[in-house]
């Protein structure tokens, strides 16, 4: 089995927003603060949620742990998910994003169990990338009139572009301009042998 070995990036907060209304869009602050819930008064704060559609091995609405307090993006990747749609921007709080990070090539890719270090003190942990989804197309849509194309079109635009869900691992304060250090996990890909076989 191949392994690379973990490795240290440096980054820094371009955005802050909270989606402190009825639905996911957010809206840009300057200041979050984190607690083990995530953001308070945020549509997906809390220490649990129920189950959907991105969990097709329990029934709707069943309670589990919150792994997706925050929503993640990186600039560079909205602006080729708007190319790839044809329209001038996709902008983080019209598909309920929390943090805007800039200074990470192929942000989405970063594996689980990253961790997020950031300067005031913050740690944030990775579960994975956030596939793109319907609601998010519609939401992009509702921007630009006549465009019924952009609800589907989303979808397959933002495939390993949609950035990254995670939780708070440690909380405090975290303000727009803040550096942090991401600590990628040592990696491999499980391939096991055939049975029988010793490796």
């Amino acid at each position: 089995m191949t392994r690379i070995p973990g490795r240290k990036l440096k980054a820094r907060v371009a955005g802050l927003y909270a989606a402190t209304g009825e639905d996911f869009v957010s809206a840009a602050v300057e200041r979050l603060e984190l607690g083990f819930e995530g953001i308070a008064g945020d549509l997906h704060a809390g220490s649990t949620r129920r189950s959907g559609g991105r969990e097709p091995w329990y029934p709707r609405g069943t309670l589990m742990r919150n792994e997706r307090q925050l929503s993640i993006l990186a600039p560079d990747e909205l602006a080729a998910v708007a190319s790839a749609l044809g329209v001038p921007a996709v902008e983080p709080e019209w598909i309920g994003g929390n943090m805007l990070i800039e200074g990470i090539e192929a942000l989405s890719w970063l594996p689980p169990r990253t961790l997020l270090f950031f300067a005031g003190g913050v740690t944030l942990r990775i579960d994975g990338d956030n596939g793109p989804c319907r609601s998010a197309g519609r939401a992009v849509a509702r921007n630009f009139e006549g465009r019924d194309d952009i609800e589907f079109g989303f979808v397959q635009a933002a495939k390993h572009r949609r950035g990254l869900v995670g939780w708070v691992e440690k909380p405090g304060s975290v303000a727009v301009g803040e550096t942090l250090t991401a600590m990628l996990p040592e990696q491999w890909i499980y391939s096991p042998a055939p049975a029988g076989a010793l490796v």
